[in-house]
């Protein structure tokens, strides 16, 4: 077992860019699991580095890799590791910086992996696996969502706002999401009290809310404006067309003004894994697949995503 399957690309570009190639099966060092991947979804970061959108980030090393998050069974492990056992079922993300995850293995230390929660395939764990952790951390731990509180989602459908939809009404809240005009049954039936088309509903329709999760990127000053007196925005996106001015407002509106903005970059752990598996075992959170593509297709799959109108996640099929 020397090569591995593998999704590649050797220069920036369109989807069509990506391929199936072949790496080295990694080996786990001391204080490493390593990870048999059954399935991996496309996120939204990617889809910028791959176009080389993120050069100064990403470098000119090719050829790169794709894939974050992963569910899959242990199938080995370096020295000093003290468990999880061969053969378990376990979900987890690579550490922040690093992709990879569509391939047939990767390794990763041990509190970067959970057990997978009971009752899901590999492809429904997977798609929401990189949401789940960043909206636990944007409505839970930064925002303090309290019930009876009003919510507003920009991007209610897509991989990280569907799971936050459904998230801010397990906690009580009043969930506004704004959504695609073909997705709104879609982000309603997640539990959307509201759900308003972005093509017609901008920051000048809509009325005060107590948080604002901003999955977009664009046009934070106006949604900021919607807060009411106490509230609270979270922001998990920059407007990559303009990065810099993006990022320099975002930033700073995290130290100034009385309606501070939380901007984070999830890097999530054992326990915020083991979190997102209590919620989807309580029935609080349900899976959000669109579309289960085998690794052959990992250029559809990008292709999709940035097509629009997703519902949930795009998973890559690995096995």
């Amino acid at each position: 077992m020397n090569d591995m399957r593998a999704a590649l690309y050797d220069s920036y570009g369109p989807p069509e860019v990506l391929y199936e190639g072949t790496a080295p099966v990694p080996v786990p060092g001391p204080g490493e699991v390593l990870v048999r991947v059954r399935a991996t979804s496309v996120n939204g970061g990617e889809l910028a580095g791959r176009a080389g959108r993120l050069k100064i980030v990403t470098g000119r090393a090719f050829p790169k890799r794709v894939g974050l998050d992963f569910a899959g069974e242990v199938a080995g492990s370096g020295a000093q590791v003290r468990g999880p056992r061969e053969g378990l079922r376990v979900w987890g993300l690579l550490p922040r910086g690093r992709f990879g995850a569509a391939a047939e293995y990767v390794t990763v230390r041990p509190g970067r992996l959970a057990l997978t929660p009971e009752g899901l395939t590999d492809a429904q764990a997977v798609s929401l696996l990189a949401g789940g952790t960043t909206v636990i951390t944007a409505l839970v731990d930064k925002a303090r969502l309290r019930p009876g509180e009003r919510l507003l989602v920009r991007g209610g459908a897509g991989g990280v706002g569907s799971v936050a939809v459904q998230l801010g009404a397990a906690l009580g809240a009043r969930v506004t999401a704004l959504a695609g005009p073909k997705n709104l049954d879609f982000v309603r039936g997640l539990g959307a009290h509201e759900a308003l088309s972005y093509t017609t509903s901008g920051p000048h329709d809509l009325g005060a809310f107590d948080v604002v999760l901003d999955t977009v990127g664009t046009e934070h000053r106006a949604y900021r404006a919607l807060l009411a007196p106490g509230g609270r925005m979270v922001a998990i996106a920059f407007d990559i067309d303009r990065p810099l001015p993006s990022l320099a407002y975002l930033l700073g509106s995290t130290a100034y003004g009385s309606r501070r903005v939380r901007f984070f970059s999830g890097d999530p752990h054992h326990d915020l894994l083991a979190r997102l598996g209590r919620y989807v075992e309580e029935g609080a959170l349900r899976e959000v697949v669109d579309t289960v593509h085998p690794l052959a297709d990992i250029a559809a799959a990008h292709r999709a995503l940035e097509a629009g109108g997703v519902r949930g996640k795009h998973v890559v099929r690995i096995d």
